[in-house]
């Protein structure tokens, strides 16, 4: 039996993702990138992150030859400069950095100053899938900054961390003497 893809749409449309800029391209006039909520976290040892990426997206080419990306994480300022990455406002390759403000970083490839953090990385791995591929990059280079709130996409929206209601917080997990031991 198999699912199918509009009702794993509207699944993961419930499932909060953190928004962030996939970029590369050391050189301007070839740098691009591209909007996702499909980065995370790998490893420690040695430091690592993975994204996924449509196999059809101009940077999925660009990472396999440059051998590097920026996994940019945006603040609740950036929803503009994500719908922009998206393509959603018409503005393709090289012309989306003409939005936000952008460094080099240590693998040459573009960082959002401005970013909640930004992952520079050297791919390391690739793992194909039918549409996607999971990119897997070693981290060289990390920023991050101190007073702002992470962008959010959630139903279809995106929102700030604020936005979200009731937050939980290991104080309310006291005193509903809820234990982790419950969640394993």
């Amino acid at each position: 039996m198999s699912v199918d893809a509009q009702s794993f749409k509207q699944a993961m449309r419930h499932c909060a993702g953190a928004v962030a800029l996939v970029t590369v391209g050391s050189e301007p006039g070839k740098r691009t990138g591209l909007t996702v909520t499909s980065a995370c976290s790998l490893s420690d040892n040695p430091p690592s992150v993975l994204v996924c990426v449509n196999r059809s997206a101009s940077a999925h080419a660009r990472i396999l030859e440059e051998r590097h990306f920026v996994i940019n994480f945006l603040n609740e300022e950036h929803a503009l400069l994500a719908l922009t990455f998206s393509g959603q406002k018409g503005v393709n390759g090289d012309d989306r950095f003409g939005f936000g403000r952008w460094t080099t970083g240590a693998t040459g490839a573009p960082v959002l100053e401005d970013a909640v953090a930004a992952f520079d990385c050297v791919l390391t791995q690739e793992l194909e899938t039918r549409t996607h591929s999971v990119f897997i990059g070693e981290v060289q280079h990390v920023r991050s900054a101190t007073a702002v709130d992470p962008l959010v996409y959630l139903k279809s929206g995106f929102h700030s961390v604020r936005d979200i209601r009731d937050p939980v917080v290991l104080g309310d997990l006291d005193a509903r003497r809820v234990s982790w031991n419950e969640f394993s």
